[in-house]
């Protein structure tokens, strides 16, 4: 029953009696739209059912009703029904836009100025559609879709939903730059990335043509004064330690002609911040056996004085050549 008013000692029929109590509960026929509609004063105290398969709206003017009025609102349609203010003003903490079966109460707080409660308010309608989905925000709740396989969400202010999915940021791993088996007097590693805060260079099985023959060590190719060493090592079981200073190569050590199990050479060199401009810090483990005279552990450090960005590593024995294994060189984050 739309809004009426009565009179002292009117009396009202069944009919009017069955109208009032379905309006009261919320229910009673409904006035069937199926295109754009814009609200009268006829329709308060009424529902209004908005029944299309596109998207309509319905128009609020000011003027047409009274605080207190309401107006129950509900979409059967396919189509999306919009809550619009016209000339009045239509607030909420739901949403104006209705979906297909939902429904709300707009209720007017002056003849100029409604609230729309919203029944399935936002959020209430979850948005996700596809597994990994995430629940988001950014004017309203919405969907995230899930991203790709090894990515990892993100915070960004840039996106409308201030998050994002983004490869993962190069943490403190091993990145793999060169692996060679060595086979020459010297053995290169060139072209060497700077995207990396440190080198490790790892010795897997390595050993050389000939006995106990000095491995050195210089970078970027400079073989003049300007390298300094001292290491401690022990061999078979006798300690001791050597050092240079302003000399044309880093003297690691010894190593081994065997390509026995156990006659081969393992270890690892450190190159610290190697893409700075400025003195090259360099730490070494290697441990080794000589076919004359046993096992060796050598371990020192040293540092070159002149040397710009590291680009490249020279590893040299003293005699013959490189005869196997592999040296492998990783940057590190």
């Amino acid at each position: 029953m739309a809004k009426q008013t009565f009179t002292t000692g009117q009396v009202l029929t069944a009919a009017q009696m069955t109208s009032l109590q379905e309006t009261a509960m919320g229910g009673g026929p409904a006035t069937a739209k199926t295109a754009n509609y814009v609200l009268v004063a006829a329709d308060a105290g009424t529902t209004v059912a908005m029944d299309a398969a596109g998207a309509t709206t319905i128009t609020v003017n000011t003027g047409l009703f009274a605080a207190g009025d309401t107006v129950f609102i509900q979409n059967l349609g396919a189509g999306a029904c919009t809550i619009t203010a016209g000339t009045a003003t239509v607030a909420t903490a739901g949403s104006l836009i209705l979906p297909q079966n939902d429904a709300g109460i707009l209720y007017f707080t002056s003849a100029s100025a409604a609230i729309f409660y919203d029944y399935i308010q936002v959020g209430a309608t979850s948005p996700l559609t596809t597994k990994g989905d995430l629940y988001t925000f950014g004017t309203s709740d919405t969907r995230l879709p899930v991203g790709t396989n090894g990515h990892t969400l993100v915070a960004d202010s840039a996106e409308a939903t201030g998050l994002k999915w983004a490869a993962p940021a190069a943490g403190g791993g091993f990145t793999q730059l060169a692996s060679t088996t060595p086979s020459t007097a010297t053995t290169s590693f060139t072209t060497i990335s700077g995207s990396h805060k440190h080198l490790c260079l790892v010795f897997q099985d390595v050993y050389a043509s000939s006995d106990n023959q000095p491995l050195s060590l210089t970078l970027n190719g400079i073989s003049t004064s300007t390298y300094s060493y001292a290491r401690i090592f022990d061999t078979a079981g006798t300690y001791g330690q050597s050092n240079a200073y302003a000399t044309t190569s880093i003297a690691m050590a010894g190593v081994t002609n065997s390509a026995t199990a156990t006659n081969k050479a393992v270890g690892v060199i450190w190159f610290y911040n190697y893409a700075t401009s400025g003195a090259k810090s360099v730490d070494w483990k290697l441990v080794y056996n000589r076919t004359s005279a046993g096992s060796f552990f050598v371990m020192g450090e040293g540092f070159n004085t002149t040397a710009s960005a590291i680009s490249q590593i020279d590893l040299t024995v003293g005699a013959g050549t490189w005869s196997g294994g592999t040296m492998t060189l990783y940057g590190v984050s």
